[in-house]
C-alpha cells in the first residue's frame, strides 16, 4: 500500500512532460493549455512537414516521420537524425502558438 502511495506522490511532484518529444521515429507534440490549437504545422528539420487540423486543449499529436514531406513531395527517409522540430498554430483565441526542439539560443 505504502509503495503505491509513494508512486502517486512521485509522479504528482514530478516535472510535466516537454511539449515536444522525439523518438523511435516518432515526433510527439503536447497541448499543455486549456484552448484548443487549430492549424498546427509541424515542421522536421525545416524542410519537412506535417500537418493536424486540431490539437484538443491538453491533447497530444503523435506522428511517425515517415509521414512528413516536402513542398517538393519528398518522404522523410528513415534514418535521418532530427535536428530541429518547430511547431505552430493558433488557439483558440486567435494567440500564436510557436514551440521549438533542438534550436538553442546563439550568444551575442
Amino acid at each position: 500500500m505504502f509503495a503505491v502511495l509513494a508512486l502517486i506522490t512521485l509522479s504528482a511532484c514530478s516535472d510535466p512532460p516537454p511539449p515536444i518529444a522525439v523518438g523511435e521515429g516518432m515526433i510527439t507534440v503536447l497541448n499543455q493549455t486549456d484552448q484548443d490549437w487549430k492549424e498546427v504545422l509541424v515542421t522536421v528539420n525545416d524542410h519537412f512537414r506535417g500537418f493536424v487540423p486540431v490539437l484538443k486543449a491538453n491533447g497530444r499529436a503523435n506522428a511517425p516521420l515517415n509521414q512528413f514531406s516536402t513542398g517538393h513531395g519528398q518522404r522523410w527517409v528513415g534514418g535521418t537524425p532530427v535536428r530541429t522540430v518547430d511547431v505552430t498554430a493558433k488557439s483558440a483565441d486567435g494567440t500564436e502558438v510557436k514551440m521549438t526542439y533542438g534550436r538553442e539560443e546563439k550568444s551575442r
